[in-house]
């Protein structure tokens, strides 16, 4: 037996993704650290390890953003290298930099790729320069409000602002005539600076009704770089991805091959190893424009796994010990659909607020093809200092329909109690006519879901039938004191859930 690639792994992340990296790690024979905050005490995450670390409050700033702490982390219990999932410092250059100073292992790209490709701007020319097809507009951000006007002049209205170190929908505005343009800007820049704490911005020709198409890539050390083909991420809520589907129903097998190869290219052309995502915008006309590349394991990995039957997390490692891409990624092909489903701690009938909270039942869907990434447990606390997914719900079937059959259902036999979700809310997703015959552009939700009802119209009767059963027929409670005591109507209504459903 050989021996591990590496001694000991520490994982600077929290939640799913964190539990996700660790299963890697032990099919690998690798020891895990968990690292937690104050907040995260009794996470999952923290007990999945196989050692962890207490590295502060709740704040990120002061837990899981903090660089010392994290090498300091590594250093006291003995790890040759960091993985850091996604969100967070995944994509900040100054982690892999900190790693290198202290001979750990950093289990992603270099500082310098990264660097480049966390600024849209500079990624912008670089890809120009490697001839891949990009939106029109900027080549570089401008003091002037006249290059601002230029560009939007050569570009045609309407146009896009967007913020060069930006992600996120932040430091973004559509602008839609001469007029809004220079208040558009001002405020583009005043939301980047907030955000990123750089109010660069750069203009570029606004796409209307596009599909969000991205490629998985993976580099090693030995010149070796290849993609695992794409998935479509087009159903989006506020710019954040929330059901996502591989292979895309958009594309042929000429222009998956095309934009694949070019997906390719842009690795190249930044000198990139490891994992990575390259994403486009494609146009309702089939043309397809390079929008930037994620330098990190993407939320929606499983997909691809799935249909490829890659652990990405494994080669991840892999490749940043120093081993060739393995040879069981030479003439891939997918086979068959896989669609994923995020779950959010959110409302789903009230604007998709933040919920927060004790899960008192947790029952995950099982079944052939059903795959459930999850933070979370019964008992798990669910609070407002981090994003709010909870967990990853994948299925895989032979084809899209079958697929989106088996979704809705594991969506139905998914319990969560104690928290709100938007289970319900995907469920009326995966079900609209125009996600079942692939309109699926990012304008989705907007055009479909805006003016949903967000009750359950038969529940209401059905309760106060039950209630008014119940009252007839039930005792009336007496309390210790002698005096009648009336039962709450929740107590009357049987098996009712907190945080969730009673359908099925």
């Amino acid at each position: 037996m050989s021996a591990p690639l590496f001694r000991k792994i520490l994982v600077a992340n929290r939640s799913e993704i964190a539990v996700r990296v660790m299963n890697a790690c032990r099919s690998l024979g690798i020891p895990s650290v968990a690292v937690y905050s104050e907040a995260d005490k009794n996470s999952k995450h923290r007990w999945h390890a196989d050692e962890s670390v207490f590295i502060g409050p709740p704040p990120p700033r002061e837990s899981y953003l903090d660089i010392d702490k994290i090498i300091g982390a590594a250093k006291q219990t003995g790890c040759d290298a960091i993985h850091p999932g996604y969100g967070f410092l995944a994509e900040n250059p100054l982690l892999p930099k900190a790693c290198a100073d202290a001979g750990i292992t950093f289990i992603g790209p270099g500082p310098e790729a990264m660097r480049l490709l966390g600024n849209k701007v500079e990624s912008r020319v670089k890809m120009a320069d490697a001839g891949i097809p990009l939106i029109p507009g900027m080549r570089a951000s401008g003091d002037k409000l006249s290059e601002f006007e230029d560009a939007a002049k050569k570009a045609g209205y309407p146009v896009l602002i967007k913020a060069a170190a930006g992600g996120g929908g932040k430091g973004m505005r559509v602008v839609q005539n001469p007029a809004d343009l220079a208040s558009s800007i001002d405020a583009a820049r005043r939301e980047a600076k907030n955000a990123f704490g750089d109010e660069t911005v750069y203009l570029e020709k606004y796409i209307s009704n596009p599909r969000h198409i991205e490629f998985q890539v993976l580099g090693d050390h030995h010149g070796n770089t290849i993609h695992l083909f794409e998935r479509e991420c087009s159903i989006q809520r506020r710019h954040q991805k929330i059901v996502e589907e591989t292979p895309s129903i958009a594309l042929t097998p000429e222009l998956r091959a095309k934009m694949g190869a070019d997906a390719v290219k842009v690795a190249q052309a930044a000198n990139y190893t490891n994992a990575g995502t390259v994403e486009f915008l494609l146009d309702e006309s089939g043309h397809y424009y390079f929008l930037e590349m994620n330098t990190r394991i993407q939320v929606e990995h499983p997909i691809t796994e799935m249909v490829t039957g890659v652990d990405l997390v494994v080669e991840q490692i892999r490749v940043a010990a120093g081993l060739p891409l393995s040879k069981e990624l030479q003439n891939l092909s997918q086979r068959g659909h896989a669609i994923e489903c995020r779950i959010y701690a959110e409302d789903g009938e009230n604007n998709f607020m933040p919920s927060t909270g004790t899960v008192l039942l947790y029952n995950e869907p099982v079944g052939p093809g059903i795959r459930v990434d999850s933070g979370i447990d019964h008992g798990s606390e669910i609070t407002i200092n981090y994003d709010p997914i909870m967990a990853k719900l994948i299925v895989h079937s032979s084809n899209r329909e079958s697929a989106i059959s088996k979704m809705i259902d594991a969506l139905k036999q998914y319990k969560i109690l104690g928290v709100k979700t938007s289970r319900k809310f995907m469920i009326e997703v995966l079900e609209h006519p125009d996600f079942v015959t692939g309109k699926t552009y990012t304008n989705f939700i907007e055009k479909n879901m805006s003016t949903r009802a967000t009750e359950w119209p038969e529940i209401g009767p059905l309760a106060a039938a039950a209630a008014s059963i119940a009252a007839e027929t039930s005792p009336t409670a007496v309390a210790a004191t002698g005096k009648a005591k009336l039962p709450s109507p929740w107590q009357l209504l049987g098996d009712w859930q907190v945080g969730g459903s009673i359908r099925g």
